[in-house]
């Protein structure tokens, strides 16, 4: 018996060593792919892991109130055609982005990955009152998702894409629920249910913006993944270098860049947003430098002559392109402090796409840190010595 159980306990052993010895299951190669586009072209605004709130507030993608209720078509609509308005830029090849169809489908499956079971939402639509709700919407919502003209620190909900792929039940889920650990709560209990219905409605309405015919504008025309220069890359060759004074050694105001440019400054404007948004609206005379490309940095000559990047986050993906610059050698290089969006809210000269709506106004820019106040000088007290 002994020995029996000695042979046992050695089979016994074998087995267990050669089930600690299996290899891992093989990785999907579609989820591979889509963490190395989602390195290339999604983290810089929603964060590595995709917790959101990096640059131009761009939202979460891990919470489980998002991923368990969002469809494969709003992922895909959102990541194809962007929302116009916002740093998120149309991605689509068919739209001047970089992405094929099969590219949305990886980015897809890599956010899937590891989450929650999709739920079944009702397919009823939400009905409620708009002016009820506007009203609710004003004193609630409007701080953090802004309004049809200015948006804020939150999504904005007044987008028309978004209004066209998100259902009255995903929009009522993200209300009720929230999106938990992010500073949307669950209203809940705050809010009575026919309130919620409202807000619903309200945010329905706002699909058009004021004035606006209800008819969608027509997408951007299609281009290639990157834009062929158009026209010089260097604004007014044979004028005088501007005089820029720089915040933090970085940013330069959209005034003094509109100044140089009205007084025929040699210069070089670097769009750093992807082409589709370039192909939409762009500054007059701005050439497509994509902030995922190095490739569209080198033919921009390393002469002294002052390069301004700018983008829409207001300065996250342009300050990639100027510290690519910088690695590269080159001298004078700035980012658009406020950038394209509050440009355009100047009515500082830019070239747009037929169709092209004027967006809402950007988020307001963040104060500037005051300095801490000097401690006050406290005199001390005479000693007399006896």
């Amino acid at each position: 018996m002994p020995q029996v159980r000695c042979h046992t306990l050695a089979l016994a052993a074998l087995l267990l060593g050669s089930c600690a010895r299996k290899p891992p299951p093989a990785a999907n190669p579609i989820v591979e792919k889509g963490k190395q586009l989602y390195a290339t072209y999604c983290a810089t605004c929603h964060g590595v892991s995709g917790n959101g709130y990096v640059a131009d507030n761009a939202p979460s993608l891990r919470t489980e109130g998002f991923l368990s209720t969002a469809s494969d078509l709003f992922l895909q609509a959102a990541i194809a055609r962007g929302r116009p308005g916002t740093a998120m830029a149309a991605y689509a090849r068919a739209l001047g982005g970089p992405l094929t169809p099969e590219d949305v489908t990886a980015l897809i499956a890599m956010l899937r990955e590891g989450g929650p079971p999709r739920i079944d939402l009702p397919p009823a639509p939400v009905v409620g009152s708009v002016s009820d709700g506007k009203m609710t919407y004003d004193a609630m919502c409007a701080r953090c998702h802004g309004t049809q003209t200015q948006r804020s620190t939150a999504v904005h909900l007044a987008n028309p894409i978004l209004l066209e792929t998100a259902s009255d039940a995903f929009l009522r889920h993200a209300v009720v629920e929230g999106r938990p650990p992010t500073s949307m709560i669950p209203w809940q209990g705050a809010l009575q249910p026919k309130q919620i219905d409202d807000v619903i409605a309200y945010v329905r309405s706002m699909a058009v913006p004021p004035g606006v015919a209800a008819t969608p504008p027509p997408p951007p025309s299609p281009g290639p993944a990157t834009p062929p220069r158009q026209g010089p890359i260097v604004l007014n060759p044979r004028g005088r270098a501007p005089t820029f004074t720089l915040r933090d050694d970085l940013y330069v105001s959209i005034d003094q860049v509109k100044a140089a440019l009205d007084q025929k400054r040699r210069i070089i404007i670097a769009d750093a947003r992807p082409p589709s948004e370039w192909l939409n609206m762009h500054i007059k005379g701005a050439i497509s430098t994509p902030h995922y490309e190095p490739k569209a940095l080198d033919d921009i000559p390393n002469d002294g002559t002052w390069v301004v990047a700018y983008c829409a986050c207001p300065h996250h993906v342009s300050g990639e392109v100027v510290a690519a610059l910088r690695k590269r050698g080159y001298k004078h290089t700035a980012v658009l402090d406020e950038g394209v969006y509050a440009w355009l809210q100047k009515k500082y000269p830019v070239v747009t796409a037929p169709g092209f709506q004027a967006p809402p106004g950007p988020p307001p820019m963040p104060a500037p840190l005051a300095p801490a106040p000097a401690a006050p000088i406290v005199a001390k007290p005479a000693v007399t010595r006896r």
